[in-house]
This record gives C-alpha cells, structure tokens and sequence, in this order.
C-alpha cells in the first residue's frame, strides 16, 4: 500500500480534491493494509478520527483508488466489497464462518482454460477464491460439537 503521502500526490497529479477527509482516509487504508477492509470499516475507523465524514466520501475515495489501480475491489459475493492493496498477482483464502480473508500466492503454472470452453472467449483477468473455516472458526466448531461453547 502507498503512504498518506504518495496517495495525495497521485490525486493531486490526476486534478482530484485532495481534502482533510481524503487525507484521513489515505491513513486509514494505510493502518488497514492486508486485511482487506470494507468500506465501512475504513469509515468505523475514520468517524472515531473525524466524526463528520460521511461514508458516501469514504465510497467515493475508494472508488476513485480503484478506479486508479491502486486498490483493487473485490466482490466475492459474501458480503459487502472488500477493498484489496496488495496489487500483485495473488488469491484469497475467505473463512465462510467468520469472513476472514487472507492473500495466498498459488502456483497455477501451465493450468489452460479448454479450447472448446474458451473459444471465441478473451480472458482478461482470473479469480481463484479458496473457501472454507479458519483455523480459530474450526476450533470453536469443534467445541460446540463436544459441548464446550
């Protein structure tokens, strides 16, 4: 994820208001690298810090950061989107207990869509999502069923 810094200078490069709100934000996403936020855990985080941005402001930054290629959204259809800073080719392990979510680099070398699946087709981007329970979910799971919970 780039700075505070290195993101205002991208939006004032692009005629983008770079305004105290924006700027808060920016941090926000800094402190929130790796976890792959929502939009409404950057604002939960930002309203303690600014208590009068709305979270159409927090939307829209996020939008335009996407827009820009320096957040990728991701709908992974489990929730709200989650925003990603992490730009390099990677997937993602999703807990479909607790909604946690972790990048994971897989080695898909040499893996070829069929000619009969692809024809006529231009693959532009590809998604791989591993589902499945975290470890911490797995383990109360497992107390609840011996009658621990």
């Amino acid at each position: 994820m780039k700075s505070p810094d290195q993101l205002t200078e991208i939006f004032r490069d692009r005629g983008l208001k770079v305004t105290p709100q924006r700027q808060c934000i920016f941090g926000v996403l800094h402190r929130q690298a790796g976890i792959h936020p929502t939009a409404d855990s950057v604002y939960a985080e930002l309203v303690a810090e600014m208590p009068a941005v709305s979270l159409k402001t927090v939307y829209q930054t996020l939008n335009d950061l996407a827009a820009m290629g320096e957040l990728e959204r991701l709908d992974l259809g489990n929730g709200p989107a989650r925003f990603d800073s992490n730009l390099d080719p990677h997937q993602h392990l999703v807990c479909e207990s607790c909604g946690a979510m972790w990048d994971v680099y897989a080695d898909f070398t040499g893996v070829q869509v069929p000619e009969a699946v692809a024809e006529g087709f231009r693959i532009s981007s590809t998604e791989v999502v591993f589902r499945g329970r975290c470890e911490r979910c797995d383990a109360a799971l497992a107390g609840q069923r011996r009658g621990e919970a």
